[in-house]
């Protein structure tokens, strides 16, 4: 059986690479070394961006655990530009695979990367794994798994958000884990 925990990075100051936590996002980033204190954990992956990065260092220290750097985590972009109804657009996305706008990432391009990385890591001996990324990637990432899982639930998840992954040669079960305290 593998386990694997999904993490959205904490509240963050905005989308850019270089898109810092904030004074809150830190210290919702201690909060997971206590959240996660009873659970297994082999190895830790994050997304490069450097909200992700901050959001997962204070646990990885804690358990004098490397954080591997994987660019297949990383977010999947919409667009470079900014469209005021961002929230349609990305609705359209998850309801047309195929569907690109201007220098954006399609969902099936961002699916493809996050089934790569999901099928190496279900190949290999670890059987613990903290995956670290972004909504809209976290979303695939559930979604490698459960085909329903869509944009209803990218608009429901908060900044930290953690959901579990249970799998086997059965199947598999995820469920939101998270409870901000």
């Amino acid at each position: 059986m593998k386990t694997f925990y999904v993490v959205r990075h904490a509240k963050a100051e905005g989308q850019p690479f270089s898109a810092r936590l904030t004074e809150s996002g830190r210290e919702q980033a201690l909060k997971l070394i206590d959240f996660f204190k009873d659970k297994e954990i082999n190895r830790i992956y994050s997304s490069p961006f450097v909200r992700a990065m901050e959001t997962i260092r204070p646990l990885a220290q804690s358990r004098n655990l490397e954080i591997v750097e994987e660019s297949r985590l990383g977010e999947r972009v919409l667009s470079s530009i900014l469209f005021d109804d961002w929230q349609e657009k990305l609705k359209q996305s998850f309801s047309d695979f195929e569907l690109v706008f201007e220098g954006g990432e399609s969902h099936s391009s961002g699916m493809e990367r996050a089934a790569s990385l999901l099928d190496e890591l279900i190949a290999s001996s670890e059987n613990h794994i903290v995956l670290v990324s972004h909504g809209n990637l976290s979303t695939l990432l559930l979604r490698y798994f459960d085909e329903n899982a869509g944009f209803e639930h990218l608009m429901k998840m908060s900044n930290p958000d953690v959901f579990e992954i249970k799998a086997d040669s059965e199947g598999a079960a995820w469920r939101r884990i998270w409870n901000e305290k």
